[in-house]
């Protein structure tokens, strides 16, 4: 379980930092067609030096790569409701149309639409879970850990929902649904249909530190989440370790930068998002198994928990069932992927189980001061 979740992270980020860094080619892109010199212009080396960039940041210290993080995604942030002030009427003439959406009385794609597109409305969450990965470089982790979950998720809450909202109102259905042809920075195209030059250079900032900021994250997450594997020797040991002056898992950063280009460089957006999506959803999936048999393992009152849930297990029985449907979603529309993401997992699943679980230390899994688990 641990090394298919720890795979499920790394992939998840890797994934999700390659698809932040072709959007940010797009974006490049689409500024030099604006100029006019959109036909000298390949995306390619714009994607490599995203990743390189933002790899060499995270290499030289957590400090200064969480604190670029915080800046570049408050100013998208920011970005993100003045487009919502200036196209719903509220400063200025209001543009959006949401009736549009429902011409002929439904949707366009009816209620499976909405149950296809499942898995991008979790996307849009994803990585809220790596803040954890913080834990070791942080003065008070009981602190922090909860406070910048907590932001996290009040950030995305107001971010997403203003995103889908203005970008359903204001672009046509036809290009938000295309998943070859349709909108790959809707907050960018948005901005240039309002016919506000100002709002366009603001988004097309907003949208480009949105992207580096993901990117960025995604970078730290992953490579945390390789080296603790490392470390504990589900993966080589070499992998573990820290470099001696910035105190960064260097090994992994560095290791993980190939394979963010390869699939950057050589796979379409939409099937990009779709595996990164696929090893979130499988660690979501796991999550409410495993935290419904922790409180059977461990009742009440045997261990000191930091934090009761009134309501458990309805919260996981929940996720559960969301997860669920998602994978239904992701079958629609995305069913070869799921079948090949899957296997690839059951593949390396074996790998480990024959091979690599030999070279774990066991008995290093049960160091805490906590009573046998009850049945054991």
């Amino acid at each position: 379980m641990a090394f298919n979740v720890g795979l499920y992270l790394v992939f998840a980020y890797t994934m999700l930092e390659a698809a932040n860094a072709i959007t940010a080619g797009y974006l490049f892109f689409v500024v030099a067609q604006m100029s006019g010199h959109a036909g000298d212009l390949d995306q390619r080396p714009f994607i490599i030096l995203v990743i390189m960039f933002l790899a060499w940041l995270n290499y030289r210290g957590v400090l200064a790569t969480l604190t670029f993080n915080l800046v570049i995604t408050a100013i998208a942030f920011v970005a993100i409701l003045i487009l919502f002030l200036s196209t719903s009427g509220i400063v200025g003439a209001g543009i959006m149309d949401h009736a549009a959406l429902f011409d002929g009385h439904e949707l366009p794609y009816g209620w499976i639409g909405i149950l296809a597109a499942m898995h991008f409305g979790l996307w849009y969450y994803l990585g809220i879970e790596g803040t954890t990965q913080a834990a070791e470089e942080v003065r008070s982790p009981a602190r922090a850990l909860p406070f910048g979950t907590l932001a996290g998720i009040m950030t995305l809450l107001i971010a997403a929902t203003l995103t889908w909202y203005v970008c359903s109102g204001v672009l046509p259905w036809e290009f938000l649904g295309d998943g070859v042809n349709g909108s790959v920075a809707p907050l960018f195209d948005t901005a240039r249909l309002t016919g506000s030059t100002g709002l366009v250079w603001l988004l097309g900032f907003g949208t480009l530190f949105a992207t580096l900021a993901s990117a960025n994250g995604c970078i730290n997450d992953a490579s945390r989440a390789w080296f603790a594997m490392g470390r504990d020797k589900y993966l080589p040991g070499w992998f573990g370790a820290v470099h001696p002056k910035y105190r960064t898992p260097y090994r992994a950063i560095v290791f993980l930068v190939p394979i963010a280009l390869i699939f950057a460089l050589g796979a379409p957006l939409d099937q990009v998002i779709t595996f990164s999506i696929l090893s979130g959803l499988l660690g979501y999936t796991f999550m409410p198994l495993n935290i419904i048999m922790f409180r059977r393992k461990w009742p009440l009152n045997t261990i000191k928990r930091g934090y009761e849930h009134p309501f458990h297990p309805v919260p996981a029985i929940t996720l559960l069932a969301l997860c669920s449907v998602t994978f239904f979603a992701v079958f629609l529309g995305y069913g070869t992927q799921l079948v090949a993401m899957i296997g690839f997992y059951v593949v390396v699943s074996l790998w480990f189980h024959f091979w690599r679980y030999r070279f774990v230390n066991r008995g290093a899994q049960f160091t805490m001061p906590w009573p046998k688990p009850k049945g054991y």
